[in-house]
């Protein structure tokens, strides 16, 4: 059989899965994203993420994270959704995590998609990873011609935007691999302009991650710094500006994910009701979601830092 068969294949058998694309690269040392990793890195732009430090040479070897690989399929499973807060002044939640944790539901899926290449082509060793592990999942989807990356730093899908999440499966078996497509941006600059926070370089394509809504919201442990409170357009958890400003974002179609669809009592929530979240109803509206993971104390805070805005 030949490699593009099995190429072929995959990638039908990844969409009756869910996903709304699969391509492939060849599995090898990334030079060019090492080196502009260690400079970000050098220069603090992960802020107190110092995860982003460990494993440099996984990071940009996936022969040394999966030893024996020889292909890393990139795929992307869609999120976007066009279900809106019922009170437009209430406190902001990136649509990402309205519904279940997609680590648990796009990693469910990679493991059938395994299974199902080892029982198609036999005994093929190999991983799969969702944003849990040293992969570079936005660099290997541009490698594999699954997008190109944006002046926001996003993957944009000519026909689908950037509302999807990154997943990999690296194995050992060859296959054809695809190409990188062009960068389609242009001249356009309505993500840098509509960052409130300035986290984009002017000239787009850096990320000031320390910086970002979703960090401060999110990865950020210590108190918000004075600097961002009149800065945060009413933000608690993650930030999706740079999306909705995002032109080829037209091209979004709303996903079909049973688990992805939000619970009716988190949309219901009004402006007053999140002044006085308790933690009952935190646990009650966030059980299973990503925003567990900023913790009721941590959901608090940026509550409270929006100040008068949810007074």
């Amino acid at each position: 059989m030949s490699k593009q068969v099995i190429s072929n294949s995959i990638k039908s058998k990844a969409q009756e899965l869910g996903f709304l694309f699969a391509a492939m690269a060849k599995a090898d040392f990334m030079e060019p994203e090492a080196l502009r990793l260690e400079e970000w890195l050098n220069n603090g732009n992960h802020g107190e993420m110092s995860y982003m430090e460990n494993h440099f040479d996984m990071r940009t070897d996936p022969r040394i994270l999966v030893p024996g690989a020889k292909t890393v399929i990139s795929l992307a499973y869609n999120y976007y959704t066009e279900a809106k807060p019922a009170d437009p002044s209430a406190p902001k939640i990136a649509s990402y995590a309205y519904g279940r944790d997609y680590h648990k539901v796009v990693r469910k899926k990679l493991n059938q998609l395994l299974e199902w290449i080892r029982q198609s082509y036999g005994e093929v060793a190999g991983r799969g990873f969702v944003d849990s592990a040293p992969v570079l999942e936005r660099d290997w989807a541009r490698r594999s011609g699954l997008g190109w990356v944006g002046k926001h730093t996003l993957l944009i899908h000519p026909r689908q935007g950037s509302y999807f999440f990154l997943a990999d499966l690296i194995i050992d078996l060859e296959m054809a691999y695809d190409a990188p497509i062009s960068d389609y941006c242009g001249t356009c600059t309505r993500c840098i302009d509509a960052c409130p926070t300035d986290a984009i370089h002017p000239d787009g394509y850096h990320l000031n991650g320390s910086q970002c809504i979703s960090y401060l919201t999110i990865e950020l442990k210590n108190q918000l710094p004075e600097y961002f409170r009149d800065k945060m357009e009413n933000w608690i958890f993650g930030c999706d500006i740079c999306q909705q400003v995002c032109p080829w974002n037209r091209f979004s179609t709303p996903h079909t994910e049973p688990d992805f669809i939000p619970k009716p009592q988190l949309m219901d929530m009004k402006k007053e009701e999140w002044s006085d979240l308790t933690e009952p109803l935190f646990d009650t509206l966030f059980e299973g979601t990503p925003v567990k993971r900023t913790k009721y104390e941590g959901l608090l805070r940026n509550i409270r830092f929006l100040g008068d805005d949810t007074d």
